[in-house]
């Protein structure tokens, strides 16, 4: 549970009556009519007072080992997600994912991600082992709550990039074993089980790989998909391509997640979910996941951003072609050339918050309602926005979240009760 004394010294300047008169968006009245408008008994409830109720879980973050790019760390060089910081921020639980990028697609670039995987893993077992019982490893729902019942902060794994598989449907069960509970079979470039959201770009030949190589799921990923169903295991649909989404969603038996997703209407981008993919996560029952992510939250498509973003990556000679703007292929070989393209593009964006995120929840909860919702920010691998930068920073989103008219019932559904409902139903269609 929060310290609430804590919570109320960090943001005592933020304590503050609910007021919900005034509140005016295109999904208000959609809300009010599922059951989400004004709350009377809240009315004299504080920000922090709510935000302490809730068991708060991210449900995506990267593992943080020696070889992480600093610029995807807090200032100081820590994890967004350390475990001082989600005490700061009032944040129960995260799912700390054993994620490998893209590389060599032979017998030598798979044994490297499966390294990579291995080192990450032992990563979050060594940070449990040494936090003096402030945090612990929990492997179902009942694990987490009794987690958070007993005060300790409570670590999910999760698994992103079946790369390190090693073309192995077996792999899967010992990362199961290992405490995997959401497994994701795509990053950034396709790989032997599933074409990605993304084509990597190769920087010898200067071009992306096809848009599509197995078009959606290839036969090793279909097995997955059912093996991942028959352990009690959810399958997280982020970053896989929009086929691929489609296919999985066909062939599971269990609700799936995306872990950290946004709405593809709001922003524009490869990685984002199209409105049929929304629909049909609903339809299964699933949960969607909105990031902190800037280059994920923000409307790209104005021609004329578009034309000067392309023009910015002209200046440091870099393809004009992207999947999201921040996108260089590392062909940007000085590392101050690169802060001052991805500066210039930051700049080019504009600021992003929280209220961007929200825009996003509304999105998805005006298509398929609020049962189908969460938060999930990528930390640790590029995300962070100007009022939520880490962990520190949940509570930001919380109060947005009161001011958009939402009750604590359905902002407890989206801090955590949806992910808990799909893990749930998730373990109980194991058959192993």
């Amino acid at each position: 549970m929060h310290d609430l004394a804590g919570l109320e010294n960090r943001y005592r300047d933020a304590l503050l009556a609910l007021i919900f008169v005034g509140v005016a968006s295109c999904s208000s009245d959609e809300r009010a009519a599922e059951g989400l408008k004004d709350n009377p008994e809240l009315e004299e409830a504080s920000v922090i007072e709510l935000h302490a109720a809730a068991l708060v879980l991210d449900a995506h973050a990267d593992i943080v080992i020696p070889s992480t790019s600093a610029s995807y760390l807090s200032d100081d060089g820590s994890s967004k997600v350390s475990l001082d910081k989600m005490r700061a921020g009032g944040v129960d639980a995260v799912v700390m994912s054993i994620a490998v990028g893209p590389g060599p697609r032979t017998e030598e670039g798979d044994a490297a991600a499966r390294a990579e995987a291995d080192e990450k893993l032992e990563a979050i077992n060594s940070l449990v082992s040494l936090s003096d019982g402030n945090a612990v490893l929990v492997r179902s729902s009942a694990e987490l709550v009794a987690a958070h019942e007993a005060g300790k902060l409570a670590i999910i794994l999760g698994f992103q990039n079946a790369r390190s598989l090693e073309r192995d449907i077996n792999t899967i069960d010992e990362f199961y074993q290992a405490g995997v509970r959401i497994f994701g079979l795509n990053h950034l470039g396709h790989n032997e089980f599933s074409d990605s959201s993304r084509p990597n770009f190769d920087g010898t030949t200067g071009k992306f790989e096809v848009t599509e190589e197995h078009g959606g799921l290839s036969e090793l990923g279909a097995s997955a998909i059912k093996r991942i169903n028959a352990l009690g295991a959810l399958i997280d649909v982020s970053q896989m391509s929009k086929s691929a989404t489609l296919q999985a969603l066909e062939l599971t038996t269990s609700p799936v997640v995306a872990s950290h997703s946004n709405a593809k209407k709001v922003s524009d981008v490869s990685r984002n979910l199209s409105d049929e993919e929304i629909d049909l996560i609903g339809e299964n029952g699933g949960v969607i996941h909105v990031a902190a992510f800037k280059g994920y939250l923000l409307n790209i498509s104005e021609p004329k951003f578009i034309e000067t973003l392309k023009s910015l990556r002209r200046e440091v000679g870099i393809s004009e072609e992207y999947n999201y703007p921040f996108e260089l292929y590392w062909e940007i070989e000085d590392p101050a050339e690169q802060v001052n393209f991805i500066t210039a593009v930051s700049e080019l964006l504009g600021p992003a918050t929280t209220d961007n995120m929200i825009e996003h929840i509304n999105y998805i909860v005006d298509r398929i309602g609020v049962d189908h919702v969460g938060i999930g920010n990528d930390f640790n691998h590029g995300s962070g926005i100007d009022d939520y930068i880490d962990a520190t920073d949940a509570m930001n989103l919380t109060e947005g979240l009161i001011r958009s008219g939402f009750t604590q019932e359905s902002i407890d559904k989206i801090w955590s009760g949806n992910f808990l409902r799909v893990l749930d139903a998730a373990a109980r269609n194991s058959t192993k």
